[in-house]
């Protein structure tokens, strides 16, 4: 029976594809018996212009906790669209399952060309779920705290003016480890060593690696090297007080402004997102599909032949 099931759809209408996509998703699963719930009007206008769906499609605003027992939420879009719907799905403890209509889409689990396959494997109940850690990031100011959040991917501390420099102070288990002029600092996760991280020149850590991850991006130092510390240390950033202001940033989505003297404490997170996954695999072969790498040696290239064959 699949009268009692619900999904959440989380899309980026602002495509073609993705219209189309969204379209052919919900008349899939209302031919299945599987409710929808979409986030505004717009959406459900779009997936059911005429208003003929086969299942009642409800509209849940953001605010309402909206993934609150949904079995699990359905993204179509890139990485950005899966980080905004991993926002409505932790609350939950709902997991996520993204099909990729962006570019690299690293955080999905489908391309385009499998959308039927994920759909029909959500309605025969043909998945499982892993858990993916997070951070969870404090600001203080003077002493007292002023903020607070949290990321699947990194929290950013970046300089505030382009033109300025962001003077920081890195810290690990309240002992101080080196400070210098930066454009920025990252504090990752193993899921967001491939995201902002690896574009400022960080490692690429394995998704199952119990770790935390400290990338200085364009640092003007002698010692600026990527660090990977215990899942249970303790990052702090501290932002000179005589300096310029800075910015935090977590996932891309959640900003904040840090004035001088500020302090941002990062630390692993105590509740993961959960994230669908259709297929066994090891994530060497998705590292290696989703960047394109080449994996043939030089005997290949030469002619010869692989070993083992």
């Amino acid at each position: 029976m699949t009268a009692d099931r619900e999904v959440l759809l989380v899309v980026h209408p602002d495509r073609d594809t993705t219209r189309e996509a969204a379209r052919e998703v919900s008349q899939r699963f209302a031919k299945a018996g599987i409710r929808l719930r979409v986030l505004d009007e717009d959406v459900l206008r779009l997936i059911d212009p005429d208003g003929c769906m086969a299942k009642p499609c409800t509209v849940v605003a953001p605010e309402h906790n909206p993934a609150e027992g949904a079995e699990l939420v359905f993204v179509l879009g890139g990485d950005g669209t899966l980080l905004r719907a991993a926002e409505l799905a932790r609350p939950a403890e709902v997991p996520v399952l993204g099909v990729n209509l962006g570019r690299v889409g690293f955080l999905a689990e489908a391309d385009s060309d499998a959308l039927a396959d994920a759909v029909q494997r959500v309605v025969d109940r043909e998945y499982h779920v892993e858990d993916r850690m997070t951070v969870d990031v404090t600001v203080t100011a003077d002493g007292a705290e002023i903020y607070r959040t949290w990321a699947l991917n990194e929290a950013s501390v970046e300089k505030f003016s382009r033109e300025r420099v962001l003077d920081a102070l890195i810290e690990v288990d309240g002992r101080p480890v080196s400070s210098f002029g930066c454009d920025g600092v990252l504090c990752a996760t193993p899921t967001g060593s491939t995201a902002y991280a690896f574009s400022a020149g960080g490692p690429v850590l394995w998704p199952d690696v119990e770790a935390l991850l400290v990338v200085p991006s364009n640092a003007h130092a002698m010692f600026s090297r990527p660090l990977v510390v215990s899942p249970g240390s303790v990052i702090t950033v501290g932002i000179d007080p005589t300096g310029p202001k800075a910015a935090l940033t977590c996932d891309g989505l959640r900003s904040f402004d840090l004035a001088p003297g500020a302090s941002v404490r990062v630390v692993c997170g105590r509740q993961p997102v959960r994230l669908v996954r259709l297929w066994d695999g090891v994530f060497t072969d998705r590292l290696v599909y989703k960047f394109g790498l080449p994996v043939r040696s030089w005997r290949d290239r030469r002619g010869g032949e692989r070993p083992g064959s």
